[in-house]
């Protein structure tokens, strides 16, 4: 058990959560005494956990249905101290004999890493949290990445941090965004699985603290309408034996012709995971250009705009270089978009593709023959890429396939089409773990 200190009381209790295709954590809690149960048999969860909405609707399938059961399942060396008696662990789907679900997201994201791992590649991930705190801050009290909004939450980071430390959670650094009351937390790379759950933990952690301090917080992907909208960025890099790929290469700002296939591999791929990576129902109002959410298909150095920016091998960058992947938002499983991520970047090394040409200027200001493309934003655009996407059925698997396909297809038919500000006031706390 890790970050656990001293005995447990008769008030101790195990949280193990897993995160559906809406992007919300769902999650069953057994008393400390019963942690051998958790690990050994699971709780039980029925398989329509797996098409639960953003709105709690149940998007039915043929493979999902009121019939069966599946296993929550948590391993005791994930367990966490949270604090106050409160223990928790990211827990998988299995089915009654224990065997892995089909279904598990944390399951797919496994997979990836390993046939990552048998060509020879190993991959890290660091992610961003980026969230607004609701009740926290005035216009009047407020500058974008502001010293004084910092110190207006000076407990708030104070208990994080603490809260941080006692979980073993490795945040390396935070600070104010450019929206009223946003701020983010920067997380370590880790391995790609540990990685995810550890992004996990810290939006509960930032949560749970908010809560206990009389504030809220906020992941959706758009918490007000016409405001700033909150991204979930990863940074990832790769090595090839003990060597990695994004520097010390020919290419340019050092990347190798693995390091550029790689690149060139994610943009091919963006379009055909944007259900993904940015498929909720609010997420199309963040992904416009201006927001420097990567919505413009390119690459650059240190280009803000680009859906892949490339962080270089320098002195300012202890890490070694790396690539952020911009279009994430909250909204998606972290799970499922690290797999996609690496899963197209995998698909791109192994197809040995030429890296595209870098856009370093404002891709907003390029037009005619040299205009970038948009990702898809259109419901039709986006359900249809994912869904005639011969990497992702590779890479997740059918059974995920039809669900996400169901969760996201009523999520944009049923809320698309309503009013901004309704959808974004009803879905403001969804991701709030």
């Amino acid at each position: 058990m890790r970050g656990a200190e001293g005995g447990f009381g008769h008030t101790d209790r195990v949280v193990g959560s897993i995160v559906d295709m809406a992007g919300v954590s769902r999650a069953k809690v057994l008393p400390i005494s019963r942690l051998s149960t958790f690990v050994d048999s699971g709780a039980g969860a029925s398989p329509s956990w797996t098409v639960f909405c953003v709105d709690d609707h149940l998007a039915f399938t043929p493979s999902f249905s009121v019939v069966g059961d599946l296993r929550l399942r948590i391993d005791g060396d994930d367990v966490r101290d949270l604090g106050n008696g409160a223990h928790w662990a990211p827990a998988c789907l299995t089915e009654q004999d224990g065997t892995p679900s089909l279904a598990c997201t944390r399951g797919a994201l496994r997979r990836v890493t390993a046939r990552l791992a048998e060509s020879g590649l190993t991959a890290r991930i660091g992610h961003e949290i980026e969230f607004a705190l609701f009740d926290a801050a005035t216009t009047e009290e407020w500058s974008a990445y502001g010293l004084n909004a910092v110190l207006t939450q000076e407990e708030f980071f104070e208990h994080l941090l603490a809260a941080a430390s006692t979980a073993e959670l490795p945040i390396e650094q935070v600070h104010a965004e450019a929206g009223l009351g946003q701020f983010e937390v920067s997380l370590a790379p880790a391995d790609p699985v540990a990685a995810a759950d550890n992004a996990v933990l810290a939006r509960a952690l930032i949560s749970r603290i908010a809560r206990a301090l009389g504030l809220r917080a906020s992941f959706s992907p758009m918490p007000v309408a016409g405001g700033a909208g909150n991204g979930a960025h990863q940074h990832v890099s790769f090595t090839e034996g003990d060597l990695p790929i994004l520097s010390g290469g020919p290419g340019p700002h050092g990347l190798t012709p693995a390091g550029g296939a790689a690149v060139a591999g994610i943009l091919r791929a963006l379009p055909e995971f944007t259900a993904v990576l940015a498929g909720s129902a609010l997420s199309h109002l963040r992904l416009r250009p201006g927001m420097w959410s990567g919505v413009f298909r390119c690459w650059g150095l240190e280009n803000r705009e680009a859906a892949v920016r490339l962080c270089a091998d320098t002195a300012g960058n202890p890490h070694g270089a790396n690539l952020e992947i911009k279009p994430i938002d909250p909204s998606a499983n972290p799970y499922l978009s690290s797999a996609a991520i690496l899963g197209a970047a995998h698909d791109g090394i192994a197809g040995a593709l030429p890296l595209p040409d870098e856009v370093s200027v404002d891709p907003a200001e390029l037009t005619g023959a040299h205009a970038v493309d948009l990702l898809p934003t259109l419901p039709s655009d986006v359900l249809g890429g994912f869904e005639s996407s011969a990497l992702a059925r590779d890479l997740f698997g059918p059974l995920i396939m039809e669900a996400l396909a169901a969760v996201k297809g009523y999520e944009q038919a049923e809320y698309r089409e309503k009013p901004v500000d309704e959808v974004a006031q009803r879905f403001r706390y969804a991701w709030t773990s």
